[in-house]
């Protein structure tokens, strides 16, 4: 009988071990080989100069952990520390822009910061300690933290405490301009345990988000004028389109529980409507008017899926991903896919105060 007994169990381990290893992240290890080098650089081929953003490295760094792969993230922070930053995050916050300065050099392209990647890197070390037990990243992600704070964080006349796209070239003396999609309102809930300013940036952000869409579209950027507020309707119109597709992804992937979450998808349920009636996410909106312009790439559909409540209009949408999955020459719409599609799959959810919750142990759950 023991004989016995031992036979099931190896069969049912070998079973279980068999379908894990099957269910790994296929979408996860095909970026790594088409888009990420061997020393950890996150490549967008689409630019002649073969260029690195931190976007991009910040971007891989969530999905590395929400892959549970630590050598992944240990190769991509390397990088970033070394080349964006001057070997150290504490000391410096990241360069945006690094690649092909001429046939014989590869360097920094430009030494501006882009706060949006710098959260999501200092979030991912923070939820990297945590979720691996190792202090290291956490204090790197503390540090990080700090330095946002006092580099791209300015007290707005009216508005209050805002984050700046940059530490550089975003604000004057009478005018500021801000990207809506730069801070995800679950990194906004996250970051609050840690006190000022993040419990004041939660709420300012979420004006930013309600008071920039009149027809229920962000915009890719805005301007706020000193006395005068929002700028909506300027001589160039205000457009939502590459960058403004990511509010809908964050505001989808919103834990249910998150008092944000509602407010969000009611504001924004025209750009769901339209999906809906055009069958495809449109790529450009006039934010003033809600006039569409063009079908928007394979990424948008992705990054739409878990913004749609319309189980119809989400499925429809599952499977034009399906069908025209990203190419390896198309950069942001397979981080789009990797964020959309891969909540859809149930490879990784937000706590309702930002925590990730991986499911390190997925048994190729179908989406719901």
């Amino acid at each position: 009988m023991k004989a016995l007994r031992w036979v099931v169990m190896m069969a049912l381990m070998l079973t279980v071990m068999g379908s894990r290893a099957a269910c790994t992240w296929p979408a996860w290890e095909h970026f790594k080989q088409a888009y990420i080098s061997d020393g950890g650089r996150v490549v967008d081929p689409s630019d002649a100069r073969k260029i690195t953003t931190s976007e991009g490295q910040s971007y891989a760094l969530f999905f590395a952990l929400a892959a549970n792969d630590r050598k992944a993230f240990d190769s991509l922070l390397q990088w970033t520390q070394n080349n964006l930053a001057q070997g150290s995050l504490r000391d410096h916050l990241p360069a945006w822009l690094w690649g092909k300065k001429d046939e014989e050099s590869w360097t920094v392209l430009d030494t501006n910061s882009a706060s949006d990647a710098d959260l999501w890197i200092a979030w991912s070390l923070l939820e990297a300690g945590r979720l691996w037990k190792n202090d290291a990243y956490t204090r790197l992600g503390n540090a990080l933290l700090d330095r946002i704070a006092k580099e791209e964080v300015v007290k707005v006349p009216g508005l209050g405490l805002m984050l700046l796209p940059g530490k550089i070239g975003f604000a004057d003396n009478s005018a500021w301009r801000f990207n809506p999609g730069y801070l995800p309102p679950q990194l906004a809930s996250y970051f609050t345990r840690f006190g000022a300013p993040w419990t004041t940036l939660r709420e300012t952000n979420l004006r930013l988000l309600l008071e920039t869409a009149p027809k229920g579209f962000s915009p890719d950027w805005v301007r706020y004028q000193k006395g005068q507020g929002w700028q909506l309707k300027s001589e160039k119109t205000l457009i939502g389109s590459y960058d403004a597709i990511r509010v809908y992804l964050w505001a989808g992937m919103l834990h249910d529980s998150d008092t944000q979450k509602a407010r969000l998808l009611a504001k924004f349920k025209p750009m769901a409507t339209v999906t809906k009636i055009n069958n495809q996410a449109p790529e450009k909106v006039d934010v003033a008017t809600g006039k569409i312009h063009g079908s928007g790439p394979v990424g948008f559909a992705a990054a739409l899926l878990p913004f749609l409540q319309d189980r119809d209009a989400q499925a429809l949408q599952r499977q034009n991903v399906a069908d025209h999955f990203p190419d390896d020459d198309a950069y942001y719409s397979y981080v789009l896919t990797l964020f959309g599609q891969g909540w859809d799959e149930h490879r990784f959810r937000f706590t309702p105060r930002g925590e990730l919750q991986p499911d390190w142990g997925h048994e190729c759950a179908s989406p719901q």
